[in-house]
């Protein structure tokens, strides 16, 4: 692997300093660093210098990106959206190794460099949306890190055999369990979630479940989920997806969940969408609960909407949540770097010497003209290599 030093560079907005790579590492941040015999040389010519930017929830196994487009007529209800896509995409044969491949290098080429995947697992299509995905997480192994979810989108009681699946999908190399809705969805909260925990205890791995129910149901939901992940010993390996809830419950009940949630390290992730309730941001955090940003679906039979760009995901949170200080700002676009990172549980990560090096250079100001204008990625590095310029993935990755 090549030694690179890229000069002039300013790291979240700091003073201009020169970064050293070396073995797919940061080897050490400073002004005129010297150059090692063995190395490359890019100038940075100022840029602003972030981290690799996180995707923390969405689905690549789903999407359409870069196919012909789909008509969307689908019915209101979740479990219209739910039906109809597993009836699309038996009918069509939607090949997920093609289609996460595709979706995986659009993100990368626009800066992600680690990335958390829901995939769908039920009994109509067994293991082979998620055989696919695994193939894309292999091929790009050295450049992006990809967490897989195995991911009951049918429901996990209604479709006798998807626990099975499930278990399956963990031994199979799944990195995380999901779940979701065990009210709305499964109508047995209680069985739902102690099959679910049961399955994570079994093969130690952390859960990640969607959790829509708004109000009174979601927040039951989330106490039951709370329970069991102090009972297992779970801290700090079960992150709730979307959590509409902690948006409609009075004041008071919220800070209460926050607070348990906090406790046990049990990580939010939103998407921030304008037709629902959600959780407060800036509340959650303040109770010291990590939250993460995600897309959710990208041009899928869910949804016409979706771009693999986590600098707009970062400014569409700013709006839902009204950020407009730079400061404020700057929290959005945590979600998506630093927070991201923490909550899904990736290491080695940031601008310090010691940590895998995922680079991301843009023409901008600062970190809020960074989410506010989303810039053409100038430069970006995965695992110590140059992955992409200008936006465009180099050729040789392009055609993986």
């Amino acid at each position: 692997m090549p030694t690179l030093l890229i000069r002039n560079v300013r790291p979240m907005g700091a003073s201009p300093v020169d970064v050293l790579v070396r073995d797919g590492r940061i080897a050490d941040i400073g002004a005129a660093l010297s150059a090692p015999a063995d190395a490359a040389t890019e100038e940075g010519g100022g840029a602003l210098l972030l981290p690799g930017l996180v995707e923390g929830h969405t689905h690549l196994d789903k999407t359409m990106w870069g196919m012909d487009w789909y008509r969307n007529e689908v019915g209101t209800n979740l479990i219209d959206k739910i039906e109809n896509e597993r009836a699309f995409r038996h009918a069509s044969g939607h090949d997920a190794a093609v289609q996460s491949l595709a979706l995986a290098k659009a993100f990368l080429a626009l800066g992600t460099t680690r990335l958390r995947t829901h995939v769908d697992v039920d009994t109509q299509a067994g293991l082979r949306h998620l055989e696919g995905t695994l193939r894309t997480r292999e091929a790009l192994r050295a450049l992006q890190q990809i967490q897989v979810v195995a991911f009951p989108q049918s429901g996990l009681l209604g479709r006798p055999g998807t626990a099975e699946l499930l278990d399956q999908s963990l031994a199979l190399g799944a990195d995380v369990l999901g779940g979701l809705d065990p009210c709305a969805i499964d109508g047995d909260p209680v069985k739902s979630l102690d099959v679910l925990f049961g399955i994570a205890d079994k093969h130690q791995r952390p859960i990640d479940i969607h959790l829509h129910e708004p109000g009174a149901m979601g927040a039951f939901s989330l106490d039951l989920i709370l329970q069991r992940t102090e009972a297992l010993g779970m801290q700090g390996k079960v992150a709730v997806s979307h959590g509409f809830c902690l948006g409609d419950v009075a004041e008071r009940e919220r800070e209460t969940l926050l607070a348990r949630m906090a406790k046990l390290g049990v990580v939010l992730i939103t998407s921030a969408p304008p037709s629902r309730s959600v959780p407060p941001l800036m509340a959650c955090r303040q109770a010291g609960v990590t939250v993460v940003g995600g897309n959710d679906g990208i041009r899928d039979a869910w949804t016409p909407y979706g771009n693999p760009d986590m600098l707009e995901r970062a400014m569409l949170i700013g709006l839902r949540y009204n950020l407009r200080r730079d400061d404020e700002v700057a929290v959005a676009l945590d979600t998506v770097t630093h927070a991201g990172a923490l909550g899904c549980g990736f290491e080695a990560y940031g601008l310090v010497p010691g940590n895998r090096a995922d680079l991301v250079l843009v023409d901008a100001q600062t970190v809020a003209h960074a989410v506010v204008s989303r810039p053409v990625r100038k430069l970006v590095v995965a695992g110590g290599h140059i992955v992409a310029r200008d936006g465009t993935l180099e050729a040789e990755i392009a055609s993986l």
